[in-house]
């Protein structure tokens, strides 16, 4: 039996499995056909997007249809008959699962890949790193440093996956300086995606665990675009530094001086003005929503609005548009609202005492669990699993509402998961810098574990930080 055919024998077998288990055998009392069937389906969700049988994207497009088919008002006849019963339980209207997809988070996303793809295609993005990079030297260390610094801020707007691919072409011609055993070239590959995956923690779309966690805070935990970046890019700036610490100190280079010679300048021709204009005026407006009173996911639109009325993202460009991402976050959307419209998150969170434990205890066994589950599945399914129940959790646990409730919850599961970073596997970025041949697996873990549990603690910190300035 091939490998992916055990995975997907695997995948399905367990969710089998447990449709046929009696309900009555279940330790949740009082359990309904559509608690049983979302049960079934988060299992389906977890293994495939675990295993990655099947593309994880495709996992959440059929964990999209097989809500439709199953518990929605829409669903197939004689899987819905006894809808409404107290043994069934309610149906989730159709056009609500249907509704993922066009979720405000989602237009968020693809307001920040318009604003991605316009400045690659007008080399915004390298003219940047060729200005930015210019007063940090020849030094290691410092053009080191300056790299961190640009991916980190290139990954808080743009996609860290496409900021990686940009700066590692950036420093290909530069890994020829070195010798083939210098530690510095390992350092130097292993920066980009440690930066990537820490910048997108700064801002509300550097990362998808981040627009996830908004889905989750509304009302009076709702945060703005410039309340996440007021904590969340000093948090970017320590680990950051602290990381450049430990790459310098772990992989010192023998060479004392290396040329860095990224050639291009600025278009002046009127596209890409409008894209220099545009790109600088969102983010703007998102830094500054509580004056203009338009929230993110508004603003969102106005890049997408102009690129395409003046012809800057064209009919070829959008084929390039990371919709995969866009599905894999829509359907964990489309999972959450399940779990709780079906009443299954509060069902499974109400039967376990929460109560008695500990408040810290939950808080940081939330956030560990995130970044342990982050480090060996993608760190959006990681939040889709996790998110739906932490949210509920922190809902429902009163000793937790001194410390922030579910607002702390929720974002301290969020942050983790972006920590998740020590093996190839574990994100892209990582993925992208492995293939390069200059890193190997034991490496990356060193450098993963030590980032990831440092930052870690950070992320207890910051949350101590917040709840006591009164942000939770």
């Amino acid at each position: 039996m091939s490998e992916n055919l055990l995975k997907s024998t695997l995948s399905l077998a367990i969710p089998t499995l447990i449709l046929c288990i009696p309900r009555a055998w279940f330790p949740l009392e009082n359990l309904t056909v559509v608690e049983h069937r979302v049960v079934a389906i988060f299992f389906l969700a977890a293994m495939l997007w675990i295993t990655e049988a099947i593309p994880i994207y495709a996992t959440s497009i059929l964990i999209i249809v097989l809500l439709l088919i199953t518990i929605s008002s829409s669903g197939i006849n004689v899987l819905i008959a006894d809808a409404g019963t107290t043994d069934f339980g309610e149906t989730i209207p159709y056009h609500e699962i249907m509704g993922t997809l066009s979720s405000p988070i989602i237009l968020l996303f693809l307001g920040g890949f318009f604003l991605a793809m316009a400045s690659t295609k007008y080399r915004l993005d390298q003219n940047l790193a060729r200005v930015l990079l210019k007063p940090f030297g020849r030094r290691p260390a410092n053009i080191i440093m300056g790299l961190m610094m640009i991916t980190a801020f290139f990954s808080m707007f743009m996609s860290n996956t496409a900021t990686t691919a940009m700066m590692l072409s950036i420093i290909a011609p530069v890994l020829l300086h070195f010798n083939h055993n210098d530690p510095g070239k390992i350092a130097l590959a292993l920066c980009i995606p440690l930066a990537a995956n820490i910048g997108g923690l700064g801002t509300p779309i550097g990362t998808p665990p981040n627009a996830l966690a908004l889905k989750y805070l509304t009302g009076i935990d709702a945060i703005g675009f410039g309340q996440w970046m007021s904590f969340g890019v000093p948090f970017v700036i320590l680990l950051l530094g602290i990381s450049w610490f430990i790459l310098t100190c772990l992989f010192r280079s023998d060479v004392e001086e290396v040329k860095l010679d990224i050639k291009g300048e600025f278009s002046k021709s009127p596209k890409a003005i409008v894209v220099y204009v545009t790109f600088c005026l969102t983010i703007l407006l998102w830094l500054f929503d509580f004056v203009h009173g338009m929230n993110s996911y508004t603003v969102a639109m106005i890049p997408v609005g102009v690129f395409l009325s003046l012809n800057i993202i064209t009919k070829e460009d959008l084929k390039r548009i990371n919709w995969d991402v866009l599905w894999l976050v829509s359907g964990g959307i489309a999972l959450g609202l399940a779990l709780a419209k079906s009443g299954l998150a509060e069902h499974v969170v109400t039967s376990i005492p929460f109560g008695e434990f500990s408040p810290f205890m939950i808080i940081v066994l939330t956030a560990v669990i995130s970044a342990v589950m982050a480090n060996f599945m993608s760190n959006t399914a990681t939040a889709n699993l996790l998110l739906p129940i932490i949210a509920t959790i922190g809902a429902t646990v009163v000793s937790l509402e001194p410390y922030g409730g579910s607002k702390m919850l929720i974002l301290g599961t969020a942050m983790a998961a972006s920590l998740g970073m020590a093996l190839p596997i574990s994100t892209p970025p990582n993925a992208l810098a492995h293939a390069t041949g200059v890193i190997d697996t034991k490496n990356m873990i060193k450098i993963g574990v030590l980032v990831g549990g440092i930052g870690l603690l950070l992320v207890f910190v910051t949350l101590y930080v917040l709840n006591l300035i009164n942000f939770l």
